[in-house]
């Protein structure tokens, strides 16, 4: 675990993993609801286990706080300033440095947050993965996006549901932007083994996940 200065002056958190080869190649992995907890430690040590070549940071977006049950999983998303953030993500930016290519990755409220810290990350954006995330809806905004985007979409979730991802598509195609959907007959939180909404997927998961490898490989020499 690491802390980097942010510029409203409350540090970030997040839990680094340094490739044992100097590299400018970064992936930021962003919680699901519950926060930075064991899970996605273990998926940010996997990333880097089976991508090689980079640096992962997984970013603390509820400055220490993880929630065990839904209640409060709940209350902490609630509580969440998009602002702080966006602060948070700009700390880490600095804290890798403007040299460095950033790819993002994120699992529900993460999944949101990953399509956020890419248009942060602004020219330094290489590549965009987002599990079942809220997607971004100005189009405006998706213009300024500098990377491609993978969606791993599960077409039972009622959240994220085929209306929202159509539209994500359309809003994408209307920014000149590339968005490769990949859907899987799989509900909310599929990818996540120790969900207790029972919605583990293994096959699904697996297969999302090459995708996300061979989505990163390919874009982070």
């Amino acid at each position: 675990m690491i802390t980097f200065k942010c510029a409203d002056g409350k540090d970030g958190n997040g839990y680094v993993i340094m490739a044992k080869k100097k590299t400018n190649n970064w992936i930021f992995v962003f919680q699901e609801w519950w926060g930075l907890n064991d899970n996605i430690k273990r998926q940010a040590e996997e990333l880097y286990k089976d991508l090689g070549n980079v640096n992962v940071l997984a970013i603390d977006m509820y400055d220490g706080n993880v929630a065990t049950d839904r209640e409060n999983a709940q209350k902490y998303m609630q509580a969440f300033q998009q602002q702080r953030g966006d602060v948070i993500v700009k700390g880490a930016l600095a804290y890798v440095g403007s040299s460095a290519k950033i790819g993002t990755i994120g699992w529900c409220f993460g999944g949101g947050q990953s399509l956020l810290a890419s248009l942060n990350a602004s020219k330094q954006a290489a590549a965009c993965v987002i599990y079942y995330g809220m997607p971004v809806d100005d189009v405006e905004k998706l213009k300024t996006l500098n990377c491609d985007v993978l969606n791993i979409w599960p077409t039972q979730d009622k959240w994220i549901n085929k209306e929202m991802t159509d539209k994500f598509e359309a809003n994408m195609k209307t920014a000149g932007k590339s968005l490769t959907t990949k859907p899987y007959d799989a509900d909310h939180a599929f990818a996540n083994p120790s969900n207790a909404m029972g919605t583990f997927n293994e096959v699904a998961a697996k297969d999302a996940y090459q995708n996300t490898l061979a989505f990163f490989n390919a874009r982070l020499k």
